[in-house]
C-alpha cells in the first residue's frame, strides 16, 4: 500500500497533512448551482416581460383601425395604410413568437437543469437572436415614432385622435418590449463569456 505523505515536524514527531473536508467542494458546488438557478429565473422573467409587452403591442396595432367602415372612406385610416405601421406590428409579432419559444427554453432549462439543443448551439442561439430582434424591434418603434410625429404634424390626428393614440400606445409597448429584451441580451451574452471562459454556459 502507498502511505500518504509525511513530514517531520519541529520535535522530530511524524506530522501528516490534515485532510480537506469532504463537504467543501460540495458546498461549493451547491452554491453554484444555486446562483446559476437564480440567474435562470432572471432571465425568464425577463422573456416573460419582453412576450407581454412585444404581444400588447402587436395587438393594438393590428386592431387600429379607425375612421370609415371600408378602406375606399377617405376618412378612415387602417395601420396597413403606412409602412411604418407594418413595420411595428409584424416586428412585435416576430418578437412575441421569440420570446415565447424563449419562455419554453428556459422552463426546460430551470426545470430539467439542462438546455433544449446543446449547450453551444443554446448560448450562441439566444445571444445572436436576441441582438437580432431587439435591433429590429429597436428600429420599427423608431420608425413608428417617426410616422406619428409627421401624423401630428399634418393635422392628421385632429380628426382621427384615437388611431394616432392608439399607434402611440402601441409603438410606446413596442419600446418597453425592446427594453426588457436587451436585458436578455446582456445575461444571454453573460452567459456566451461564461461559456468562452469555461467552457459552460455556468460562472464559476
Amino acid at each position: 500500500m502507498m502511505r500518504s505523505p509525511q513530514e517531520p515536524n519541529r520535535n522530530g514527531g511524524i506530522r501528516t497533512p490534515s485532510p480537506r473536508p469532504r463537504n467543501q467542494s460540495q458546498f461549493h458546488s451547491t452554491v453554484s448551482v444555486q446562483k446559476n438557478q437564480r440567474l435562470n429565473i432572471l432571465i425568464l422573467i425577463f422573456r416573460f416581460a419582453a412576450f407581454c409587452f412585444s404581444l400588447a403591442s402587436a395587438i393594438f396595432m393590428f386592431a387600429n383601425s379607425h375612421g370609415g367602415g371600408s378602406d375606399s372612406d377617405s376618412d378612415s385610416l387602417r395601420w396597413y395604410h403606412f409602412d411604418a405601421f407594418r413595420f411595428v406590428a409584424i416586428a412585435a409579432g416576430i418578437v412575441a413568437l421569440y420570446s415565447l419559444f424563449e419562455i419554453g427554453a428556459s422552463v426546460w432549462e430551470i426545470s430539467r437543469g439542462t438546455t433544449v439543443l446543446p449547450e453551444v448551439v443554446q448560448v450562441w442561439f439566444d445571444f445572436g437572436h436576441d441582438q437580432v430582434f431587439a435591433y429590429m424591434l429597436l428600429s420599427a418603434d423608431s420608425a413608428g415614432t417617426a410616422l406619428a410625429r409627421t401624423l401630428r404634424d399634418r393635422d392628421t390626428c385632429t380628426a382621427n385622435n384615437a388611431f394616432c393614440v392608439q399607434s402611440d400606445i402601441s409603438v410606446a409597448l413596442g419600446f418597453a418590449g425592446f427594453m426588457f429584451l436587451s436585458f436578455s441580451s446582456l445575461l444571454s451574452g453573460f452567459r456566451v463569456v461564461c461559456f468562452i471562459l469555461n467552457g459552460s454556459r455556468f460562472h464559476m
